[in-house]
């Protein structure tokens, strides 16, 4: 079978309107799907049954994997520094304008899981826009980051470079469970 693109992903194009609009309904969805398939999984290790939770994990990353092909072939894979600008951005939303809205409307209407998961996820898009910064300088300079591992807490997302606290400051989860990269 002869394809566009084989071992590579697809290269971006000149799409017309409703092409891209289609390719960026899937990239939303199948980046939903990708997530949620991670989040069963977690439930099926939880409920002792790895061998489901391995299914929903290559399923997870078959639907990651298609939604990477609709961002490259809509454009939206640059250069490493593209790539820091456009991340730093979405944190600056979130941050700015997202979150702040979502958590004052869980408060008001008194939804109080809501709203810490609001604010789990406003603290956590704060580190990535400071570490975003940090990578931004680097990498203009001609340099990667520094070799320090990355830990990221397993309920709330805080992120920090280097060891992991002995507790989470945000959530106050076990820094032994902070998962690294």
């Amino acid at each position: 079978m002869t394809e566009e693109f084989v071992q590579t992903p697809p290269q971006p194009e000149k799409l017309g309107a409703m092409t891209r609009e289609n390719l960026a309904a899937a990239f939303a969805g199948e980046s939903q799907a990708s997530q949620k398939y991670l989040a069963f999984s977690a439930k099926a290790d939880a409920d002792g049954k790895p061998n489901v939770a391995r299914l929903f994990r290559a399923a997870a990353f078959a639907e990651s994997t298609h939604a990477r092909n609709h961002l490259s072939v809509m454009g939206g894979i640059g250069g490493t520094l593209d790539n820091i600008a456009a991340a730093h951005g979405g944190e600056t939303f979130e941050i700015d304008e997202m979150y702040p809205a979502y958590r004052e409307v869980a408060e008001m209407q008194d939804n109080k899981q809501a709203a810490t998961s609001v604010r789990y996820a406003f603290t956590a898009e704060k580190d990535h826009q400071s570490l975003y910064a940090a990578a931004k300088e680097k990498v203009s300079g001609g340099a990667d980051l520094d070799v320090a591992p990355i830990r990221v807490c397993p309920v709330c997302g805080h992120t920090i470079q280097g060891d992991a606290p002995d507790e989470c400051p945000v959530c106050g989860t076990s820094g032994s469970l902070f998962r690294e990269f």
